[in-house]
């Protein structure tokens, strides 16, 4: 009696404290991110084109060169594995009394480029997080500025905040190196307003991590609820077990049988085809379709394999030799296996244990064909009927 009030209460005070966590992990909408998506982006582009970006990298006012209005375009499609691959497209206008490549401009210069670009996001390997989301790449490009043209190796890092799955802020910045050696390399700095479309979302780690917590409680609840009848799932699975086992050998013990029973009509079918095989065939005088004795011997022999063995069909061609015209002689053969297969069935033979098939000269044992002079004895050897086992 207290042993069941204990594992009452026990049940019912898990039960709560199921819920009462479960409530508390509930996955949220911040437990969830965007995996993989297409985004399109609007935005500003600024270039340092003067050749020491690097001792002078804030310095905007004689450096950075960008217009009031955007300036700059992309499309690109990021995948769950966070890698994505990008297109863009950019415009600036290079400031009279700037600095290009360490020379003061006299005039305002365009400047236009193509780029195409390989990222990563670097939240695959730091965790995701919705107000930071760093990437880096590598790509190429064509990029016509202060009047020449050039093609471009392109190094990028940058990062995006979003305020909704939809739209986020990207900043990023691009060193562009030259593939010919008479332009300059430069930085490409980039601020736009990006949107999200064809969006597939999944689990935050911090997500999955609840997931897999949540699905651990709702197991150790379904235990816990099963604990009572534990006793009684233990007796029947037992009891299964044991029909399943005595099942299990049963259908060992047929397939044993079904084997040896396959492997002897095996055999059997071996020693049948060996026995007539093994059999002389049957052999014809010239223009005749009369048995000899010899051939008489061997289909009295044959009969009694087939008599012994009544679900044994074989086939029975009869040829002739090359001599006389194909008519004659597809007339002949089909003699000499009739009278092949009357003389099987006065020997107690059932007609549907033979086939029969006339050949006429059509397949030839030697030589001898209508343009071979050949001996009485190589004609002889096409002559004949032979068996084949073709059902058992």
């Amino acid at each position: 009696m207290w042993t069941k009030k204990l594992i009452l209460w026990s049940v019912i005070l898990i039960g709560f404290n199921f819920l009462s966590a479960q409530e508390t992990l509930l996955l949220t909408k911040k437990d969830s991110m965007v995996s993989s998506s297409w985004i399109f982006g609007v935005g500003y582009t600024i270039v340092d084109d003067s050749g020491d970006v690097f001792d002078n990298l804030l310095q905007v006012s004689d450096t950075w060169n960008a217009v009031p209005y955007p300036s700059r375009l992309s499309i690109g499609r990021y995948f769950k594995s966070g890698i994505g691959v990008e297109a863009i497209g950019a415009y600036t206008k290079y400031q009279e009394g700037n600095r290009v490549d360490g020379v003061l401009l006299a005039e305002d210069k365009d400047y236009y480029a193509i780029d195409t670009r390989v990222s990563y996001d670097l939240n695959k390997l730091i965790g995701q997080t919705g107000f930071f989301d760093p990437y880096i790449g590598a790509g190429i490009g064509y990029t016509q500025a202060n009047d020449q043209g050039r093609g471009t190796y392109n190094a990028v890092i940058g990062f995006r905040t979003w305020f909704s799955d939809r739209f986020g802020l990207d900043f990023n910045s691009t060193g562009k190196w030259r593939m010919n050696s008479d332009a300059t390399n430069h930085l490409q700095h980039a601020v736009g307003v990006v949107y999200q479309f064809g969006i597939e979302k999944g689990l935050t780690k911090k997500g999955e991590e609840k997931l897999a917590l949540l699905q651990a409680l709702e197991a150790e609840n379904a235990r816990s609820n099963d604990s009572i009848a534990a006793a009684k799932d233990a007796a029947e699975k037992a009891t299964q077990l044991a029909a399943n086992l005595a099942q299990e050998k049963k259908q060992q013990a047929l397939a044993a049988q079904q084997k040896l029973e396959e492997n002897m009509r095996q055999e059997r079918k071996e020693t049948l085809e060996n026995a007539i095989k093994g059999l002389d065939a049957v052999y014809f005088d010239l223009n005749s379709s009369y048995l000899t004795t010899s051939a008489k011997n061997v289909l009295t022999t044959l009969a009694g394999i087939l008599k012994e063995n009544p679900n044994v069909v074989i086939e029975i061609s009869s040829y002739t030799d090359s001599r006389g015209s194909n008519t004659y002689n597809m007339w002949l053969s089909d003699k000499r296996v009739k009278r092949t297969v009357d003389y099987l069935t006065k020997n107690g033979v059932p007609l549907k244990q033979t086939i029969g098939k006339a050949f006429g000269e059509e397949v030839l044992v030697n030589e001898c064909d209508n343009n071979t002079f050949c001996s009485e004895e190589k004609h002889q050897e096409n002559r004949r009927s032979e068996f084949k086992l073709i059902e058992y």
